[in-house]
């Protein structure tokens, strides 16, 4: 190890802080926090005639400091600072040996604001504002099932707005709406049906039974369309049901967070218990090629949970396993959420055997994950590219103009395959040619990574140029993202989308390769590029239209083409130009020029 390094570790403060390991080629490997930097990097290392990593560290770490050749630290007031600022540099730059979850750390809840009269169960990802709201949940995936089941089961208002039509509809005439639009159920007998349908909600396995005396009787009925849809909500339900129905003797909320790691692979599992009884289970499967900390899962677990806006906070914390930072993780997400916590790992009793149930079916779904799964389509496509990270999160880039004019940039999201509409975003740009405006787009996007965390890919359309641009702009900022890029193949200087037969180019940073048309990883990229392309053109055409119609309202104002299009370059967009002064006008134009272009926008 290089003699720089050894000087570096030797001169380290006794003080709090975070460290980061570079490779040789100064990208970032990891960031870790300590309360002493000099006792904690330190212990990383054994000191002789050499520097070289210490033997009793575990493979993972063994293989990193093998790796690193370069320390940078900052130092901070606090343990609890320095914890703060590794988590937040971590979602910024995704360094490659930290562990990093790749799942939404949001969790949808069912509500009902009791302080309505004639409420309605709902939705919700985020804090809804009320005093006598209540909340159910979270849910992995079953909320939509329970919600329907709510309202097939129980005359509930089916519709938001039914109360101002004043009439009866449709639902009531079947017998699915108690009508009390018509006043023909009272607010205590409303109430009543809402306090049954809350019981049903925290009782899955009698909503299940339920679901399926109404499946019998359609299928009775010769009604199967509808008895296949009931089966589909049971299926729906007990999917969520991983963990029994285990019911405690007190009326307790708490979250249960559990870890079980083989080898090089890992199962995060949440439970919830709420009044006493769990009532939904979440997890997550992680794969690393250097494997896994627990303790450092842990922290990852609990950091990307809790969050200010979720719904509903149990301040009560489980554990399965010791933490050594429990008390200043505590500290923190009191600091972030408003609320006190408390993280305890227990040792006997009731909430012992929850925690012990946790592991265990960790353990199973890790198991059953790997008997269903060899090597999925990520894998893959990381081994053919020879990327850093397993591209389970990939956002695609591409741009569009017409001539240089009405430019702009789209940017989408695919997450374990699947397009997340969401996260979509696009851009309108100032660049005339492709290169300046895709590094204009990149740029954008970079500049956010602190709101909004890095991806593992980016996936540009466009060529060597385009992705050796982009690898530098995430260089620039420290993050450990790759970059490829795909390019339409060329028949006579034109681009060929034949679907299913198009000789695609990947370029990636170890250079260029070109697969069958029929590989299953190029047709995975080209449908991302292509909905990149689709969302890129849709917002251009939606911009010319704008502009078109702008222009002409400035037109009518008495403007030529050629004063126009002065002002749109200067200022970018439309409603830039009708909020001009009259100072950087006469910047612009000659004097009485400027006097005839503000009367105009302020006359239009």
């Amino acid at each position: 190890m290089d003699s720089l390094l050894h000087e570096r570790i030797k001169t380290l403060p006794d003080h709090a802080g975070i460290y980061q390991y570079f490779d040789a080629n100064n990208k970032l490997l990891y960031i870790g926090k300590a309360k002493s930097l000099k006792k904690r990097v330190k212990s990383y290392f054994r000191f002789g005639e050499g520097l070289c990593p210490s033997p009793n560290l575990s493979p993972r770490i063994y293989k990193m400091i093998s790796e690193t050749a370069k320390l940078e630290y900052l130092l901070v007031e606090s343990e609890h600072d320095a914890l703060i600022l590794e988590n937040s540099l971590i979602k910024q730059l995704k360094p490659k040996y930290n562990i990093l979850l790749r799942d939404d750390k949001t969790y949808p809840y069912i509500y009902i604001d009791l302080a309505q009269e004639f409420a309605r169960f709902e939705t919700t990802r985020k804090l809804v504002k009320g005093s006598h709201v209540k909340y159910f949940g979270p849910f992995s995936s079953s909320h939509k099932a329970i919600l329907e089941a709510l309202y097939l089961l129980f005359p509930l208002v089916q519709k938001r707005g039914c109360l101002r039509d004043k009439k009866a509809c449709l639902f009531y005439q079947i017998g699915r709406c108690s009508a009390p639009c018509e006043a023909r159920i009272s607010k205590d007998e409303y109430a009543n049906i809402i306090q049954s349908a809350i019981e049903l909600i925290n009782d899955k396995k009698q909503m299940i039974k339920r679901l399926h005396d109404k499946m019998l009787q359609a299928s009775e009925t010769l009604n199967y369309e509808e008895a296949s849809r009931l089966r589909d909500m049971q299926t729906a339900i007990k999917n969520s049901m991983h963990i029994s129905q285990i019911d405690l003797a007190k009326l307790e909320d708490f979250d249960i967070f559990a870890v079980y790691i083989e080898d090089k692979s890992a199962c995060a599992l949440r439970l919830f218990i709420r009044e006493g009884r769990v009532t939904s289970s979440t997890h997550t499967i992680l794969r690393s090629m250097e494997g896994f900390d627990k303790e450092e899962l842990y922290e990852r677990l609990l950091f990307e949970y809790y969050t200010p806006d979720i719904p509903f906070l149990a301040k009560n914390i489980l554990i399965a396993d010791e933490l050594e930072n429990s008390e200043i993780i505590a500290h923190a997400l009191k600091e972030r959420c408003g609320h006190n916590f408390s993280i305890q790992s227990p040792k006997i009793g009731d909430k012992k055997s929850l925690c012990n149930l946790a592991v265990k079916n960790a353990k199973e779904l890790l198991l059953l994950d790997k008997n269903e799964t060899k090597i999925t389509l990520f894998e893959s496509l990381q081994n053919l590219l020879e990327l850093d990270n397993a591209p389970f999160t990939i956002e695609v880039f591409d741009n569009s103009h017409l001539m240089g004019e009405a430019s702009v940039g789209a940017m989408i999201t695919s997450k374990n395959g699947k397009f997340v509409k969401s996260n979509y975003r696009h851009y309108h740009l100032h660049n005339k040619d492709e290169y300046s405006q895709m590094r204009e787009l990149l740029s954008e996007r970079a500049k956010r990574f602190d709101k909004e965390p890095p991806p593992d890919l980016w996936l540009i359309d466009g060529g060597e140029a385009l992705r050796s641009l982009a690898e530098d702009i995430l260089q620039s900022m420290g993050a450990n993202v790759d970059a490829a890029a795909i390019a339409k193949e060329k028949i006579d200087a034109k681009a060929h989308r034949a679907k299913g037969n198009a000789n695609d180019i990947l370029y990636t940073k170890k250079g260029k390769l070109v697969l069958s048309p029929h590989d299953e990883r190029l047709q995975f990229l080209q449908r991302l590029r292509d909905e990149a392309h689709r969302f890129a053109i849709s917002f251009h055409r939606k911009t010319r239209q704008k502009r078109a119609g702008n222009n002409s309202a400035l037109k009518a104002a008495g403007l030529n083409d050629a004063v126009i299009k002065k002002l749109i370059d200067y200022f970018g967009a439309y409603e830039a130009v009708r909020n001009a002064d009259e100072k950087t006008l006469n910047e612009l134009f000659p004097k009485r020029m400027a006097k005839k272009i503000l009367s105009a926008i302020k006359t239009e």
